[in-house]
């Protein structure tokens, strides 16, 4: 087929294009159908009333969906703008604002203050950014955009479900452009299954309670597996000729999200010095039998990090490897 000239193929591809657009509901039409299935699983018609009714896709989450920055942007670009010297200075303060509360969360979860404070300000810059997007709105317009209309589907009801239990009004549940909620921006699905109540109040307040905020972020790493005295990683520098060493090693296979096709299977980091890989000053690599792997997320002429199960943890919370490394970066300078 891939031998075929490309004006052979062009027919297909249009008749391909036309069938989809054709098969593509009427908004009002898939809306109503969105409304049956919730009434199936239990949601308040007061619910849908007020969230479904003269309700309108959102162009503007559409172009943001299809120009998201870990996609876009050159690592270099992306950690300038997202580890910046104020969002170091803001972290340390956050640090130590909330040293009482994180060291609490820590010690029941499992996950060093650091990456908690990290998470919290790469994903809402400490709390100060505050997404204002109707979030049955943004999740209905990428669930009726045929892109990822599976997943973005099973996310709306879910925040329906959010709604349906009273865990929030629906003139509070804002949003980012994707559905992200709160100070953790927890997708609806995740804000079912890890949000946490550390106050012990009856609500799982993400959106005002520091102590629920952190202790979301923290439950969130230990679900997948977050080990509490290791690091994520570290920037190392690569010998002459490591191209040929690294296809020896090959990519990691064990699964994860798409971001992990970029990294290398995990030889330990005894191996790794062994194959003359250095730390980003070129010294020897700390003594170590632990595993790791090692990606290149710029390609050969970019920058080389090994990663160890921690990272891949980071990844659950975003995949992409631009956040991870930013994430790790931005913990190990907030650190005290």
């Amino acid at each position: 087929m891939r031998l075929l000239p490309v004006l052979l193929l062009l027919p297909m591809v249009l008749i391909s294009s036309a069938s989809a657009q054709d098969a593509q509901p009427k908004w009002e039409d898939w809306l109503k159908g969105v409304r049956k299935e919730a009434e199936q699983k239990g949601i308040r018609s007061q619910i849908l009333d007020a969230t479904l009714t003269g309700l309108t896709p959102l162009e503007r989450v559409i172009k943001a969906d299809q120009n998201q920055a870990e996609f876009v942007e050159t690592l270099e670009t992306y950690l300038a703008k997202r580890v910046s010297q104020l969002r170091i200075d803001n972290g340390r303060k956050a640090m130590a604002e909330n040293a009482d509360i994180l060291r609490q969360v820590s010690e029941r979860y499992g996950v060093q203050p650091e990456y908690i404070v990290a998470i919290w300000g790469m994903e809402t810059a400490y709390g100060k950014v505050k997404p204002g997007e109707n979030a049955i709105q943004a999740l209905a317009t990428l669930a009726y955009d045929p892109r990822r209309s599976t997943y973005f589907r099973k996310e709306l009801f879910a925040a329906l479900e959010i709604l349906n239990n009273d865990y929030i009004s629906t003139d509070e549940l804002k949003a980012s452009w994707a559905g992200a909620m709160g100070q953790p921006q927890f997708m609806p699905t995740s804000y079912l299954q890890y949000a946490a109540d550390f106050d012990g109040d009856g609500h799982r307040d993400i959106w005002n309670n520091p102590g629920d905020i952190f202790a979301s972020i923290a439950n969130y790493l230990k679900f997948y597996a977050w080990k509490g005295e290791q690091a994520w990683g570290y920037e190392v520098s690569l010998p002459e000729g490591f191209p040929a060493k690294l296809a020896a090693v090959g990519s990691y296979d064990q699964g994860g999200c798409r971001a992990m096709n970029q990294h290398s299977r995990a030889p330990s980091i005894a191996e790794w010095q062994a194959m003359g890989v250095r730390t980003r000053d070129g010294a020897d690599l700390p003594p170590s039998d632990l595993e790791a792997t090692l990606v290149e997320p710029d390609g050969e002429t970019g920058r080389a990090f090994v990663t160890f199960g921690n990272y891949r943890a980071i990844l659950r919370y975003n995949c992409a490897n631009f956040y991870a490394i930013a994430v790790g970066r931005l913990a190990d300078l907030v650190k005290p």
